[in-house]
C-alpha cells in the first residue's frame, strides 16, 4: 500500500471519529496547564483572552455562514460515509475547499490561546494538521471520483485550507438562520465547554479549588439553556425543519 492510499485509509477511520478530536485535546491540555507559570505571563493574560475569543468567534461565524448557505446533501454531520449530492463551489467553498475544517481550526486556536501556553498552541496545531490532513485526502478522493473533471477544475483554482478571499463568489442559495440553529448549537456548546474546562482546570492548579469567572458562568448557563430549547424544538417539533437543507 503506497503512502497516499495509507493516508486515505486512515482518513476513512478518522472521518468517522472526527468528533472525538476534542477529547484528545482535553486530555492533552492538562499537563500544559499544570506546568504553565501564570505569574510570569500575568501581564499578557488580557491580550490572550482577547485573541482567544476573537479567533473562536471568527471560526464560529465561518461555520455559521458555511452551514447556513450549503445545499442539501452536503456539509452534513454524516459519520459512516462520505455524502455529496452536489459539489459546493460558491459561497465559503469559493475561497477554500474545506471551510468547516478551517473554521474548526480557528475555534481550537482560540481555545488553545486561552491556555496561555505557546507550546500547547503549537502541539494542537500540529495534531490538528496531521489529523485533518488525512480526512481531507479521503474527502477529496471521494469528490474526485464522483464529480471527475468538474471537481479537478474547481480544486485547481481554490486553496485546500487557507482561504483566498479574492476568489469569493456569493452563495447560490440564501443564508438560513434556521439551518444554523438546527445544526450548530452543539458546536457552540462544545466551544463554551472547552473554555470552561480550561478555566476550571487552571483554577484548580493555581488555587486548589474549582473556580470560574462570573461572566463565563453566565455565558455558559445561557448557552446551555438555549441548546436545551433548540434540542427540544428539533426533537419534538417541525419548527427547525427546512426543505432542501441538510
Amino acid at each position: 500500500m503506497n503512502l497516499i492510499e495509507l493516508f486515505r485509509k486512515q482518513g476513512d477511520t478518522l472521518f468517522r471519529y472526527r468528533g472525538q478530536f476534542p477529547i484528545l485535546i482535553f486530555i492533552l491540555v492538562i499537563p500544559f496547564l499544570f506546568f504553565t507559570d501564570y505569574t510570569y505571563i500575568s501581564y499578557i493574560t488580557n491580550t490572550c483572552v482577547f485573541f482567544s475569543v476573537l479567533f473562536s468567534l471568527l471560526g464560529l461565524l465561518i461555520r455559521f455562514y458555511t452551514v447556513g448557505t450549503s445545499q442539501k446533501g452536503t456539509s452534513g454531520r454524516n459519520r459512516d460515509r462520505q455524502i455529496a449530492d452536489v459539489l459546493n463551489d460558491n459561497g465559503a467553498y469559493s475561497v477554500v475547499r474545506h471551510p468547516l475544517y478551517f473554521a474548526n481550526y480557528l475555534i481550537w486556536l482560540g481555545i488553545s490561546i486561552f491556555t496561555y501556553n505557546i507550546y500547547f498552541i503549537i502541539i494542537m496545531s500540529l495534531l490538528f494538521w496531521i489529523y485533518y490532513e488525512r480526512i481531507m485526502l479521503t474527502e477529496e478522493a471521494f469528490l474526485e471520483k464522483k464529480f471527475g473533471k468538474y471537481y479537478l477544475q474547481w480544486a485547481d483554482c481554490v486553496p485546500a485550507f487557507f482561504p483566498n478571499i479574492f476568489l469569493y463568489k456569493p452563495s447560490s442559495i440564501s443564508f438560513s438562520y434556521i439551518t444554523v440553529l438546527r445544526r450548530e448549537y452543539s458546536t457552540i456548546l462544545s466551544s463554551i465547554i472547552a473554555f470552561v474546562y480550561i478555566e476550571l482546570i487552571r483554577g484548580y492548579f493555581q488555587y486548589n479549588i474549582l473556580v470560574i469567572d462570573n461572566l463565563m458562568l453566565i455565558i455558559f448557563l445561557s448557552v446551555l439553556v438555549l441548546v436545551i430549547i433548540l434540542k427540544l424544538l428539533k426533537s419534538y417539533t417541525d419548527i427547525l425543519n427546512e426543505d432542501e437543507r441538510s
